[in-house]
């Protein structure tokens, strides 16, 4: 019983290694992806014989049902609808960090979650100490936010160099701020005024759907129906309809309740059965006896694995690869127009500069001194300050999140696309230098251990 209790536990391991490791994978292969996209858009629109080919995202197209009738530009499909879907994806990676991951204990999760709340406090307090009292003030929330694909794409142009650790960090820190922008987003920056009526039934939709996860139901059709009709509910509300991903993702089943001895011990008896049935020909498809024993594995390994785990493994490749990239496409496309900053620099530069450029290494390495000083967090063993204030630079990168909130916050185009440029350079130097500074960091712990085995 002792070797099977062993065996559980070293396969969780694994398996919360593999998850991991491809989260880590997906998320760097695309952030150079975004890249490319955050390139090709600046490229079409600042070339005149291009930039027409922008006016696609004032195209306006929808559907009708009866006297219903339902129409959006294809901008707001993207920004309210696909982005729901990268919403939904970021609630399960933090949903799943707090059951199985990072987060799931508080002596693991304490250190990224004051890191993180450093992380949006100070770049907030910067951004305001520069635009109180003028009318950039509502975008407080865009230096707050990190882009976990940017920032982890990045990380990964160092390889094996970086310690696990600090990926690690960084990981659980962009997760721990992605909710925190989820939560300003939420209830600071509303689309137009509250419709309590739809907030209502918005919460007795959600309400029953938290019900089928408490009676385990796993047929992914029972959320994802009526998770459609919570985002229009939340659409009309007046809270930003991206809130619908995230409540979904709580309501999607996380446990698998089963047996476990019962389970291996049946998969073991599958396994031999498919052996015994074995005719040396090396052909499954022709031998019915393998087929069955394929087939009945299959369902129990169907039984075992949470719907939540299945979606977020479904959804992953196309946020990582089609959603993100297309958000890119359509709205980092700005006119790198000089002329916005001759007369005199608007406050909103400096703002989000110094908010993600400063504010978060900052507020990330004295929220983390403070947690470790009073001993609440503990720094890993391979991790330094110098690694975690390198961390904090390319933690500056703020793309995704940063621009979502800067078209939220405002309505004067002048000041949105101000914003943009500033968040696009901001953060391509963020990462330059936050490059940079990981790379010197880790070079002179090469160089110590070196020294130490020399001695």
């Amino acid at each position: 019983m002792r070797s099977l209790k062993h065996l559980l536990k070293l396969n969780k391991r694994i398996e919360l290694k593999n998850l991991f490791s491809t989260f880590f994978n997906n998320s760097s292969t695309g952030g150079i992806l975004l890249l490319i996209c955050v390139i090709i858009a600046l490229v079409v629109a600042n070339n005149p014989a291009w930039a027409p080919a922008m006016d696609i995202l004032n195209v306006e197209f929808g559907f009708s049902f009866g006297r219903f009738q339902f129409e959006m530009t294809l901008l707001h499909w993207i920004n309210d609808g696909l982005m729901t879907i990268f919403f939904l994806v970021v609630g399960l990676e933090i949903k799943r960090e707090m059951l199985v991951g990072e987060l799931s204990s508080f002596k693991q999760a304490a250190l990224p979650i004051f890191a993180a709340i450093g992380g949006m406090v100070v770049p907030a307090a910067l951004y305001l100490i520069f635009n109180n009292d003028t009318p950039s003030e509502n975008g407080w929330g865009t230096p707050m936010a990190t882009d976990i694909a940017f920032a982890l794409g990045i990380l990964s142009l160092l390889g094996k160099r970086v310690p696990l650790a600090l990926k690690v960090f960084l990981t659980a820190l962009a997760i721990v701020d992605d909710l925190g922008a989820i939560i300003v987003l939420a209830v600071f920056y509303p689309t137009h005024a509250i419709n309590t009526e739809l907030l209502l039934y918005s919460g007795i939709l959600f309400t029953t759907l938290l019900v089928f996860n408490r009676i385990n139901i796993k047929k992914p059709a029972m959320y994802i129906v009526p998770g459609v009709i919570l985002w229009f509910l939340i659409l009309g509300s007046g809270i930003h309809a991206t809130i619908a991903g995230v409540l979904l993702a709580i309501t999607i089943p996380g446990r698998s309740k089963i047996n476990e001895v019962r389970f291996i011990v049946g998969s073991r008896y599958l396994l031999n059965k498919f052996a015994s049935a074995s005719d040396n020909k090396l052909s499954v498809l022709s031998n019915h006896e393998q087929q069955q024993a394929i087939h009945s594995l299959h369902k129990k390994l169907d039984q075992v694995h949470p719907l939540m785990i299945k979606v977020e493994h479904i959804l992953h490749p196309w946020v990582t690869y089609f959603i993100m990239p297309v958000f890119a496409l359509a709205n980092a496309g700005v006119i790198l127009d000089p002329g916005l900053f001759k007369h005199s620099l608007a406050p909103i530069v400096p703002g989000i500069f110094f908010g993600l450029l400063l504010g978060k290494p900052l507020g990330i390495l004295i929220a983390s001194w403070i947690a470790v000083k009073l001993k609440i967090a503990v720094l890993p063993g391979d991790m330094t300050w110098s690694h975690v204030f390198s961390v904090g630079i390319i933690a500056g990168i703020g793309f995704t999140m940063s621009i979502f909130i800067d078209n939220l916050a405002f309505t004067d185009q002048k000041i949105i696309n101000m914003g943009k440029m500033t968040i696009i350079g901001t953060s391509f130097i963020a990462a330059i230098i936050g490059l940079s500074a990981i790379l010197l960091t880790t070079r002179n712990k090469e160089q110590t251990t070196n020294n130490k085995e020399e001695r």
